[in-house]
């Protein structure tokens, strides 16, 4: 549940604070009547995102064991690949966020309604994409359909009361720090995914060295055991893992948890700090 609703904050707070400053532009300049075509392109991209979580679901259960592995290894190293780019562009992009999405939202006013909802549509669809990518990638991984999902529900019910939150100007967060820490923990779950993908596509005879153990401690730590489904969970966590599975979590890990945090180190000034009472601008 702790990696999902990590997964379901973190994306669903990056697209709370989008909406926040739609409709907080809107608002402070007097077009409420332009909210409905807003609204309607949220509501379209989340029916998208739910759509397209459904069709992964149900679409991989028609398919054979092999191709099974193999559509869900080859769409974790998409989810990886995904989240690691959110993270990189969401700290290097929350400062500038409120004045890219008037820049947008002003455009899509002048050329008329349907601009709008295209305009909201795309700012929260890629979240909603990514994360329902993400949570199944999740799901498969622990062949659990419950836990990892109450946990990004819960996640993304975090992030909307704490987007209404900032809306309403009753909560200042140091969103520098937050997306710091959010992002670092994100890349230690994204290189469990990464493993497990690996794994997936060794299963479907894609990649060698299946047989191939790096170490086995299931007599330690079992694959039943609470201690054994919380690591697994969490971080995808394998007793028995294959030498390439071992190599590609650490290779992907070191240098993109030193970057992630060297960047962040040294790009985040104070202004960075303002960026959430500035998102809502206290409307």
């Amino acid at each position: 549940m702790f990696g999902n609703y990590l997964i379901g904050l973190r994306e669903g707070l990056e697209a709370s604070l989008v909406v926040c400053i739609l409709i907080a532009y809107l608002v402070k300049t007097g077009r409420r009547d332009r909210l409905a075509p807003v609204w309607a392109g949220i509501a379209a991209a989340v029916v998208l995102s739910m759509a397209f979580g459904a069709v992964l679901q149900y679409g991989s259960t028609q398919l054979s064991f092999e191709a099974q592995e193999a559509l869900g290894g080859s769409l974790s190293i998409v989810a990886v690949g995904l989240v690691t780019w959110m993270v990189f562009w969401m700290r290097r992009t929350a400062r500038h966020l409120k004045a890219e999405l008037h820049g947008k939202l002003d455009a899509a006013l002048a050329m008329g309604t349907f601009a709008l909802v295209v305009t909201a549509f795309l700012a929260v669809g890629r979240e909603g994409l990514e994360t329902a990518l993400f949570i199944w990638t999740a799901v498969q991984a622990t062949s659990d359909g419950v836990r990892p999902l109450v946990g990004a529900v819960l996640g993304l019910l975090t992030s909307v009361v704490l987007g209404w939150m900032f809306y309403r100007g009753a909560l200042k967060i140091n969103l520098a720090k937050f997306f710091t820490w959010t992002g670092a923990m994100l890349v230690v779950v994204a290189a469990g995914v990464l493993a497990y993908g690996v794994h997936d596509l060794q299963e479907a005879g894609w990649i060698p060295g299946l047989a191939n153990q790096a170490f086995d401690i299931s007599s330690t730590i079992p694959k039943d055991s609470w201690y054994g489904t919380l690591l697994k969970g969490v971080f995808n966590f394998q007793p028995d893992p294959t030498v390439l599975q071992v190599a590609v979590w650490a290779a992907y890990l070191v240098p993109t948890l030193f970057l992630f945090l060297r960047t962040s180190g040294g790009s985040a000034p104070k202004p960075a700090a303002a960026v959430a009472p500035s998102a809502a601008e206290r409307a």
